[in-house]
């Protein structure tokens, strides 16, 4: 089955060309990826915090703190369920603003947070009103350009997307120079300013009219029989799933392998964690140049056998030296990883959703929900395993690629690349 891009119609040039008024292409791209961001930003920045944050509410077992990142997706994944179709029915602008209006919320509270109980309750909303932006940005790219001009401007918006995180632990640490892990809370809530009176001006209402449907629960619920009577559909969004397990696990545990836990690198911490996402960002790049000539299929196929047997090489190293490997080796494994499965998860996004165009904001909504789930499952599960040595990551690395490819040759009944 072929997986290139096909040639843009004249019916899909004109549909770019109709783009509604409203920001250049620059201005565009630069607001969507800057929804994406929030997602981010949010998850990243607060890391270097955990420290400070254990020391406010005396968190007895450090192990807990990697529930700030958890508890943020199980708001996130759920919640996109319901901005898709929201937006289908009532516009892309309204629901987009009383999104960041939740996340808002979440902000405030987390900053006036009483308890370590009442911060993880902060977290789920800010989650919740995180999704917004993560499901709309989408639908906003796919309402206004199609073809090979949407493929350009997602790979665009995902490159801002990845090198988000190298810089969102030095702006966390920059934050607590000010004194408090609050005012990690109070760039967040700056964003989300930023964001609001930016989008608010610039950018229009996407969604075409002939494309508005009613709020309808049958209507919805048929969309999702769809989605999960689609074998590629579920196959490759169990995959994403799983790979999204890797990441969750290593951004759990990356402060107490890097800091507190292992290498104790303090103040190198976020320079540490950059490198590894500069990794990623540089994989999304290239693949966002060579997938028209390889197609999706042949890419994610290869990236993740490779990921699978360089996560091998990761738990042999961690062996080797105790769990303790040199910093220089493990980190030099992590981030081929990294690179590996950057190659893999955007195009398991896009296989998921090709067979589904008839549906694709609610099976957008729902793949977006149940990979979320299966991701911060996954996750917790390898965060929740740290013992002071880099193995838990390695083990679980090797063990999700592995799944993983297991789960690709039954959506493709066998066959790989």
């Amino acid at each position: 089955m072929s997986d290139a891009l096909p040639p843009v119609t004249a019916a899909e040039t004109v549909r770019n060309r109709a783009a509604p008024a409203g920001p250049g292409f620059a201005e565009f791209v630069t607001i969507i990826a800057l929804m994406m961001a929030v997602t981010a930003i949010s998850i990243d920045n607060l890391l270097p915090a955990f420290p400070a944050i254990e020391t406010r509410f005396s968190v007895s077992d450090p192990n807990h703190l990697q529930l700030l990142v958890y508890v943020y997706m199980l708001g996130f994944g759920p919640a996109q369920i319901i901005y898709g179709p929201l937006s289908d029915a009532l516009g892309r602008r309204p629901v987009l603003l009383v999104s960041l209006a939740v996340y808002v919320v979440g902000c405030v509270l987390a900053m006036l947070a009483p308890s370590f109980g009442w911060l993880l309750a902060a977290r789920v909303i800010q989650g919740i009103g995180a999704a917004g932006g993560r499901v709309l940005s989408t639908a906003i790219v796919r309402d206004r350009f199609v073809g090979r001009e949407m493929a350009s401007v997602m790979s665009l918006i995902m490159m801002v997307f990845l090198i988000v995180p190298m810089i969102a632990p030095a702006i966390g640490g920059a934050m607590l120079l000010f004194g408090s892990w609050v005012y990690v809370f109070v760039s967040m809530l700056v964003l989300a300013f930023i964001l609001v009176a930016w989008f608010g001006a610039r950018m229009p209402e996407t969604l075409h009219p002939e494309y508005r449907r009613p709020l309808s629960l049958a209507a919805t619920a048929a969309a999702v029989r769809l989605t999960l009577g689609n074998r590629v559909a579920v196959g490759y969004a169990t995959a994403l799933g799983l790979m999204t397990g890797c990441i969750m696990g290593y951004v759990g545990s990356a402060q107490q392998v890097f800091d507190t836990g292992l290498y104790h690198l303090g103040a190198l911490f976020p320079v540490a964690f950059g490198l590894v996402a500069g990794a990623m960002g540089a994989a999304t790049l290239i693949n966002s140049r060579v997938v028209r000539r390889f197609g999706m299929r042949r890419l994610s196929h290869a990236g993740t056998v490779g990921f699978t047997l360089v996560g091998l090489v990761q738990v042999a190293v961690g062996f080797a030296y105790g769990g303790h490997p040199p910093l220089a080796l493990f980190l030099g494994v992590l981030a081929m990883n990294q690179f590996l499965i950057s190659f893999a998860m955007p195009n398991f996004n896009a296989l998921a959703l090709e067979p589904l165009g008839a549906v694709a904001g609610t099976a957008s909504s729902f793949l977006g929900f149940y990979t979320t789930i299966l991701g911060a499952a996954c996750g917790y599960v390898i965060g929740q395993s740290f013992d002071g040595t880099v193995l838990p990551v390695g083990i679980g690395y090797a063990t999700l690629g592995a799944l993983t490819v297991a789960v690709i040759a039954w959506t493709e009944r066998g066959r790989l690349f």
